[in-house]
C-alpha cells in the first residue's frame, strides 16, 4: 500500500504508538515528523528506528511541513487547544488524544474553527477502540440489549504511577475532572447521546497529595440524558489501588445487560446476559492484553483509531468520535465542575 498520508506526532508520550504505522503494509500512514521536549540526541535511536526523518522541539516548525498531512496531538492536556489550533491553520486534518482540551471555551473555538476549514478532526478516546467495547456495542447496534433503562461507567485507578511516568501532570496542575472523566463520560455518551443535566460530588482522598491545598479528584457525576435515561460516571484518582479493572462500562436493557472492562497493559473483558435465556446464564469473554510500544499497551487500539481515521479522510466520512463529541463532553464535565461548587443539579450546554 502506498504510504501517502504523512502523519506528523506531537509528545512521544503515548503518542509514540503511532511509529507502528511506518512499518505496517496496510497503513497509508507514514510518521514523517516528530516534535518532542526530548533533544535530538535523546530521540535519535527512535528516529532511526522508525524512519522518521524530521524532528523538532517547535510544534510550529512542524505543522507547517508540507509533507505531512495530519497531525497528531498528544502533548499535555492544557497544550491540546494551543496544537491543534495551529494545526488547523496550518491545513492539517487532526488526531487529539483526549481530553480534547482543559476549558469550555477553548472547545468552542476548536468547533468552530473545524466547521471553518472543513477539515476532519477524531478525538482519540481509546475506549471506544477497544474490542470488548466495541463489541459491547455492536450487541447494543444488533439489538441484544434493547432499549436502554440504565448505564453506568467508572476510571477507577491509583494516580502515583501515573504521576511517576508522566511528571508534567504535576507541575502543570491538570483538571482530573476533563483529563480523567472524560473516559467515563465519553463512552456513557456513546451509547446515549446528549446529555441533558448533571449533579456531581467530589472529595480528596489524601493518598495522592501533589498540590498544596490538596485537589479534588475523586468525583461521582449523577446523569440524565436528553431522552431521559439516568446514568452515573465514576472518577477515582486518589485511592490504592483497587482490586477491579481500571475502567468498566455497564449498559443495562429490556432485552440484556453487558458489562464491559478494560486495565492498560491487562486486558478485559466482555459479561453478558441475555433475558430470552432460562436461568440467565453469565456469558464471559476474555480479551487479552495487547502490548505494544507505547507504556500504556494502547499501540493496537492506536491503529485501530488510525484506520477508522484513514477511511475517513480517504472516503470523506465523519470521523467518531468527532471534535463536536470531544466538545460535549467537556462541556459535561464543566457542568459537572459548576455542580460540585453550587451543590445543584446543572445543564449541559450542547449547541455546538
Amino acid at each position: 500500500m502506498n504510504k501517502d498520508i504523512g502523519l506528523g506526532i506531537i509528545g512521544l508520550g503515548m503518542g509514540s504508538g503511532n511509529l507502528k504505522l511506518n512499518e505496517r503494509e496496510d497503513s497509508r500512514f507514514k510518521v514523517r515528523g516528530i516534535c518532542s521536549a526530548r533533544s535530538k540526541e535523546k530521540a535519535r535511536s527512535i528516529l532511526e528506528k522508525w524512519n522518521v526523518n524530521f524532528y523538532t522541539n517547535d510544534y510550529k516548525e512542524l505543522v507547517k511541513r508540507k509533507d505531512i498531512d495530519v497531525v497528531g496531538v498528544y502533548s499535555p492536556n492544557n497544550l491540546h487547544a494551543i496544537h491543534c489550533e495551529a494545526a488547523l491553520k496550518a491545513g492539517k486534518h487532526v488526531v487529539c488524544t483526549k481530553p480534547l482540551t482543559e476549558n469550555l471555551e477553548d472547545a468552542i473555538q476548536l468547533v468552530n474553527l473545524v466547521k471553518k476549514t472543513g477539515l476532519k478532526f477524531l478525538v482519540g478516546q481509546t475506549l471506544r477502540f477497544e474490542p470488548q467495547t466495541t463489541a459491547l456495542r455492536r450487541f447494543y447496534d444488533d439489538g441484544e440489549i434493547g432499549e436502554i433503562i440504565f448505564a453506568e461507567a467508572h476510571y477507577i485507578h491509583d494516580s502515583r504511577t501515573v504521576f511517576k511516568a508522566t511528571p508534567w501532570r504535576e507541575t502543570q496542575k491538570l483538571n482530573p475532572i476533563y483529563g480523567g472523566m472524560c473516559h467515563p463520560i465519553d463512552g456513557l455518551r456513546w451509547f446515549l447521546g446528549d446529555i441533558d443535566e448533571v449533579h456531581a460530588y467530589s472529595a480528596v482522598g489524601g493518598v495522592t497529595i501533589y498540590a498544596d491545598p490538596p485537589e479534588m479528584n475523586n468525583f461521582i457525576i449523577n446523569i440524565k440524558f436528553k431522552n431521559g435515561v439516568i446514568a452515573r460516571a465514576l472518577g477515582l484518582f486518589d485511592l490504592v489501588e483497587p482490586p477491579e479493572p481500571m475502567m468498566k462500562l455497564s449498559v443495562f436493557g429490556r432485552k440484556g445487560s453487558g458489562i464491559s472492562t478494560h486495565t492498560d497493559n491487562k486486558g478485559g473483558s466482555l459479561d453478558f446476559v441475555y433475558d430470552k435465556v432460562e436461568h440467565k446464564p453469565v456469558s464471559h469473554m476474555e480479551f487479552p492484553p495487547e502490548p505494544g510500544i507505547d507504556i500504556y499497551g494502547h499501540t493496537k487500539t492506536i491503529g485501530r483509531y488510525m484506520d477508522h481515521f484513514e477511511d475517513c479522510i480517504i472516503n470523506d466520512k465523519e470521523p467518531s468520535p468527532n471534535v463536536i463529541d470531544g466538545a460535549k463532553t467537556i462541556s459535561a464535565g464543566n457542568a459537572a465542575y459548576k455542580s460540585i461548587k453550587n451543590g445543584k443539579a446543572e445543564k449541559v450546554f450542547n449547541e455546538f
